[in-house]
């Protein structure tokens, strides 16, 4: 095995706030707010506008992706991914640290961090605390919009941390990957509807462990320690030292998995970007297991 230097894939509210007050921001660290909400709840770019964490620009994850796909949240191309981020000022040399407002403390940071990542940036950390306990520990925010010069990036693809469909419903048969699904357990089971979602029955996909992410969080919103962290995939005999391939309903939360194994020294869970939202739409009824009425027992 490859032994490689892990970029530090957390920054502390008080690190950012320093670094933002010794005046760092620039073409070498930019802040992204990478807010979403179900529609009808929040408002992310109008809250953004209201207030952020100084410098900060607005990711915004349903721009930044493949809107021709009939799944959802699935990755930009490559040039697509490249474009959007240099209008944000980010270029191959940028540090980025990524945040979101959500009230768990994180929910779509890590998805933007494995964005990152998936095409060749390693620089990258999530805001650990979030927005949440940004607010919480009395650090400055603003309404101003951020108006980075634009950067040239270049994107490229890591399919190595990328999984498609094809390569799930191999690994059913192969079985060299260990399959870790982050919904509710009552979406996982099919006992719960998937919030939002027309057409699409609850479930898992045959031979997945369920890992809901929000136990890689503490009640106050940071990630928990990589010893906690550990005991959690060795309590559902996740074998870190294996082939992993991390799901969940968009390929949002996954990413949860894939951070708290990058914490605990593993880099290379992959994600399955369709996810159940693909995977219940294209994959054989038997490799669909549901405790609901429409599904499999």
């Amino acid at each position: 095995m490859v032994h490689q230097v892990l970029y530090r894939a957390l920054v502390s509210t008080k690190w950012l706030a320093e670094s933002i007050r010794t005046g760092k921001l620039g073409p070498g660290l930019r802040v992204l707010d990478a807010s979403w909400y179900s529609p009808g709840t929040r408002e992310a770019r109008k809250e953004y506008l209201e207030r952020h964490v100084p410098g900060a620009s607005f990711f915004d994850i349903e721009e930044c992706r493949d809107t021709e796909s009939p799944y959802e949240m699935m990755l930009p191309s490559e040039t697509g991914f490249a474009n959007y981020v240099g209008r944000l000022g980010i270029s191959n040399h940028t540090h980025v640290v990524v945040y979101d407002g959500d009230h768990l403390g994180s929910f779509y940071a890590p998805r933007v961090w494995w964005m990152f990542r998936v095409f060749g940036h390693r620089t990258v950390s999530v805001l650990n605390g979030g927005f949440r306990n940004w607010l919480k520990e009395g650090h400055p925010v603003t309404s101003e919009p951020s108006c980075p010069e634009p950067a040239v990036f270049k994107a490229t693809l890591d399919r190595s941390l990328l999984k498609t469909y094809e390569q799930v419903l191999e690994n059913l048969e192969s079985k060299r990957f260990q399959l870790v699904d982050s919904r509710s357990q009552g979406r996982f089971l099919g006992t719960e509807p998937e919030p939002d979602a027309f057409g699409l029955d609850s479930g898992h996909i045959h031979g997945s462990v369920n890992m809901p992410f929000m136990n890689f969080l503490t009640e106050d919103g940071f990630e928990k320690s990589p010893e906690e962290l550990r005991a959690l995939f060795q309590t559902k005999k996740v074998d870190l030292s294996q082939p992993l391939i991390a799901t969940c309903r968009k390929g949002v939360t996954a990413c949860h998995v894939a951070l708290a194994a990058y914490l605990c020294g593993k880099p290379d869970v992959a994600v399955y970007d369709g996810s159940w939202s693909e995977w219940f739409r294209r994959a054989p009824p038997e490799t669909r297991v549901s405790q609901g009425k429409s599904g499999k027992a």
